[in-house]
């Protein structure tokens, strides 16, 4: 356990403490009190206790996508459901068992009440059941599997053994804030989530805490369905127990003959092309997409008639043959070899109508051709779905705030809380009435930008944020000597006048921001997308040398429509091979471009060579601008490989401020087992990170010695889930504390988690408070009735509204020296979100976050790509030997771009809204 906290003050030792939550609507003694009062003492907690509540800013009355749940007094039973099996069986599969346990085995046990099951172990009753003991054993069959007189129904073996009693009365304590985070209070709460999914979980397709309908279906192509879904979760407050419901989106298999599915995978309409001739790659990418998928199977003879017949249990895909079914042979019993087309003929009278299509290999090995199959609706797809898929995804999930809140009020009654049974024994109740808060829009920093001799045009205030950068000059901008101009687009897309005019607009526009160009005139080539770019790249960039005598500072690259493969080829020649700035263009985005694109183009190119874009104005910003406290932000973010995907690791990326202002930062990555969140790597980047700030400070601001080290680290962390806070706080926080003990360095360190993957929106009650996208505007913030109980954390919605629903970050403090108010803490996060480099809109969270999010994507660009094995699996039979054979391929960051921001990109990628709910 954590230790105990202690009050807040001058000299405080440093706090901890986050932990789940627990609650219950309308606790006793009412809802959250208006002042703050720290929880008793012997509270203890996992992150910060919270300090106060904020109270800058204007106030406004917000919706939340949350309804109060009543939490009865009473018990919890909690038992061991165990089904002995060979294997383990799916969900669903485990559900069905159990409920045939309650409804024909053991009927008289559970005659006065419902168990709800987890699905894996987890059984919950709202009463003792009779168990004649503390365990007790059951024989379980399927009354749904069809009969067999050759073999008799399967008999399942469930274990019940009592675990424990929980008393609802810890939650009251716990959402009152009188109650410490401990084991019985987090089974407590999974309890209750198992009971609200309970019922719903038996009647749509689930994932985690989301079902999905088909009502509103949409096919995107490729064999997927996309379908609507509702996502709920049970979750503490402060003085009560609320139920979050959202919309999700879920990604399906397409439902019907497995032949269509096949075809529409493919982007195929002939049936014919399904066979063993097809290429080798596109049958390897089909076995992939169908493996794992569930099927009914069908008689030749029903096929044929159009009869569904006796379609049996249905048969999960293990793999595509192939040959096709009139060439595949199988011997039988008696030793007499037939093709799979042979034997269904000869089973159903009839031949089959595809006998060259290839077959599916199912259960045990045994064979089915492609037309006997046909795919069961509701199938959710748990692997990476293909990148020109995602945007139909994006456009299907995004849904405007009013759009959203209504199919949240529809969720509910699908939901239909009142009517589960489940849900009604053991006493909850949810309020239908959306919950009603208080929340404060912040005061936008004042931005500063370089002297232009006009005072006001130094300055900008930005409003629901955004701004304009007109008539604006760079906080402070940097050169080009000499640059050159690379197209890959065709001569009759991109002609040598476009071009002409192209490279006078890019010089005419950047220049505006204050950007010295020394040679306008650059050296322009034609490449072959086709060839050997890295190898043109070089030459052109030797022609520049040869003929301006200085080497280029910067190559302007032209890219076709689906040019990717050639940008990471540009981008692992820029920043890994050669260490020069780079700066890819669209064809079709540059051509005719006003002022105004040019100018956005400036703000990437100006942070790649060195320069500073904008600072918030230090007056306002007190915490990073203290000359005598110097501040460091960092920023840290782990990348996952997609669903599904085996053999490849995952990526961590560190980056750091390294200037007074927090507007510059310098990154470091590293490779990590797969799907490890914690960063192994963290105190060497670390020591690396914070050595750039020192030597920033020393060589470029040229501050006194005693000023260099930080006094102050604001460490963001992004990522992690709340079961991950302990964990974070035991082994990474020691990393960085590590890593400045190493530089004899001692800063007050402050961590914060910045979580991106939750389902809370946030909607004006008056359309008055909305900006023009009915969202709330850019700086709303709550702290109050829908955060923790004790500790300190807050949403703050700090983007404006573009498309759909905006989603807020959620920050929660976990470890705090600085001894930081709300509202320091969330005006300094504020204050972040508007120095992303690349945008003149302010963005969803930190900057310093977003930034280590990109160079986390940005890893495939350190692979080779001119080598085709750096995805694939290494061959490698050890987990170890395949991570250290991915190690050694990745390519460190040249030394020339290590000092720089190689990493601006556009930020319209990265505005979080309910386009990514997909994810969840």
């Amino acid at each position: 356990m954590p230790p105990h906290q202690q009050p807040r003050g001058a000299g405080a030792p440093p706090q901890r403490g986050r932990g789940g939550r627990g609650g219950r609507g309308g606790a006793r003694g009412g809802s959250a009190q208006p002042a703050h009062q720290a929880p008793p003492s012997h509270i203890s907690t996992v992150g910060v206790r919270r300090p106060d509540y904020g109270s800058s800013g204007r106030p406004v009355t917000i919706n939340v996508n949350s309804f109060k749940a009543e939490v009865p007094d009473g018990s919890i039973y909690h038992y061991d459901g165990v089904i002995s099996t060979e294997k383990n069986f799916p969900l669903q599969m485990n559900m069905r068992i159990i409920k045939a346990l309650q409804d024909h085995v053991a009927p008289n046990i559970f005659a006065d009440t419902r168990v709800v099951f987890d699905g894996r172990k987890n059984l919950f009753a709202p009463v003792e059941l009779k168990l004649g003991g503390p365990s007790r054993e059951f024989d379980v069959t399927l009354s749904a599997a069809p009969s067999n007189p050759d073999r008799p129904p399967r008999i399942y073996k469930v274990r019940l053994a009592y675990a424990a009693k929980i008393n609802t009365e810890i939650l009251h304590r716990f959402i009152a804030g009188q109650q410490s985070q401990d084991n019985t209070v987090s089974t407590a709460l999974m309890a209750l989530n198992v009971v609200i999914r309970m019922e719903p979980s038996q009647r749509f397709p689930t994932k985690g805490r989301s079902f999905f309908t088909s009502d509103g279906a949409r096919p995107i192509g490729a064999g997927l369905v996309l379908w609507r879904g509702y996502f709920q979760s049970i979750r503490p407050a402060m003085g009560r127990m609320l139920i979050n419901v959202d919309i999700s989106t879920g990604v399906m298999y397409q439902s019907g003959r497995l032949i269509d599915v096949c075809m529409s995978f493919l982007g195929i309409n002939n049936p014919n092309m399904l066979t063993a001739t097809m290429p080798d790659r596109q049958r390897l990418a089909l076995g992939r997409f169908i493996s794992g998928v569930r099927v009914h199977t069908r008689a030749a003879a029903q096929v044929a008639a159009g009869a569904a017949g006796d379609q049996g249990t249905p048969r999960v895909i293990r793999k595509l043959s192939t040959q096709g079914a009139n060439q595949v042979t199988f011997v039988l019993r008696g030793g007499q070899i037939k093709t799979v087309a042979q034997y269904f003929q000869e089973t159903s009278g009839r031949p089959l109508q595809f006998p060259g299509l290839l077959c599916v290999e199912v259960g045990q090995g045994a064979l089915i051709p492609l037309e006997l199959c046909a795919v069961l609706p509701g199938q959710l797809v748990r692997k990476e779905i293909p990148e020109d898929k995602k945007t139909q995804l994006v456009e299907f999930a995004t849904m405007r705030p009013k759009e959203r809140l209504e199919s949240i009020k529809k969720g509910l009654q699908v939901l239909a809380y009142g009517q589960s049974e489940y849900v009604r024994k053991f006493g909850l109740t949810v309020d239908p009435t959306l919950l009603t808060t208080q929340a404060r829009v912040l005061n936008a920093p004042t931005l500063q930008y370089g002297s232009t001799g006009n005072p006001r045009a130094a300055t900008v205030s930005p409003r629901n944020g955004s701004w304009n950068m007109a008539d604006k000059r760079f906080f402070r901008t940097t050169e080009i000597k000499a640059w050159v101009f690379i197209i890959f687009e065709s001569m009759n897309r991109f002609g040598d006048q476009v071009a002409q005019t192209v490279a006078t607009d890019f010089v005419k526009g950047i220049r505006t921001t204050g950007i010295i160009v020394v040679d306008p005139n650059p050296i322009v080539r034609r490449v072959n997308g086709q060839g050997d770019i890295p190898r043109d790249l070089q030459a052109a960039g030797a022609e520049c040398f040869a003929k301006k005598k200085v080497a280029p500072t910067l190559f302007v690259v032209v890219l076709p429509e689906g040019g990717n493969d050639i940008y990471t080829i540009v981008k692992h020649w820029g920043d890994v091979s050669r260490g020069v700035a780079t700066q890819c263009l669209k064809s079709r985005k540059c051509t005719g471009a006003k002022i105004q694109f040019w100018a956005n183009v400036a703000l990437k190119i100006n942070v790649k060579l060195g320069g500073i874009n904008v600072i918030p104005d230090p007056s306002q910003v007190g915490i990073l601008s203290d000359p005598h406290n110097p501040t460091v932000v960092m920023g840290a973010d782990v990348m996952h490989p997609g669903a599904g995907t085996t053999g490849r690791p995952s990526f961590a990326a560190v980056v750091s401020s390294v200037d007074s202002y927090a507007a510059k930062y310098v990154a470091d990555q590293c490779v990590q087992a797969s799907r490890q969140e914690l960063i192994t790597d963290l105190k060497e980047m670390s020591v690396y990170l914070l050595g750039k700030y020192i030597s920033y400070r020393e060589h470029v601001e040229k501050v006194q010695p005693s000023l260099r080290a930080p006094k102050r680290l604001i460490f963001y962390r992004d990522g992690v889930s709340e079961g991950q806070f302990q964990q974070v706080l035991d082994q990474e926080l020691p990393l960085i504390k590590a890593a400045c003990r190493e530089l004899k360095i001692n800063p007050t360190i402050t961590l914060v988690v910045v979580g991106k993957r939750h389902h809370v929106r946030l909607f004006p009650t008056n359309e008055r408070d909305a900006d023009r996208s009915g969202n709330l505007p850019a700086g709303t913030v709550v702290d109050r009735d829908i955060g923790h109980p004790t500790e300190f954390d807050f949403y703050l919605q700090s983007h404006g509204g573009l498309l759909g629903t905006s989603r807020p970050a959620h920050y929660s403090v976990l470890y705090d020296e600085n001894h930081l108010t709300a509202d320091t803490m969330q005006a300094l996060s504020f204050a972040l979100c508007h120095v992303y480099a690349g945008s003149t809109r302010s963005v969803s969270i930190p900057a310093p976050v977003y930034y280590a999010d990109t160079v986390c994507a940005r890893a495939k660009i350190h692979f080779d790509p001119t080598s085709r094995q750096e995805w694939s699996d290494s061959g490698a039979t050890d987990v170890s030997e395949n991570l250290e054979a991915f190690k050694n391929r990745y390519l460190p960051l040249h030394a020339d771009q290590r000092s720089r921001m190689y990493f601006s990109v556009r930020v319209s990628c990265f505005i979080v809204s309910d386009a990514t709910d997909s994810r969840s």
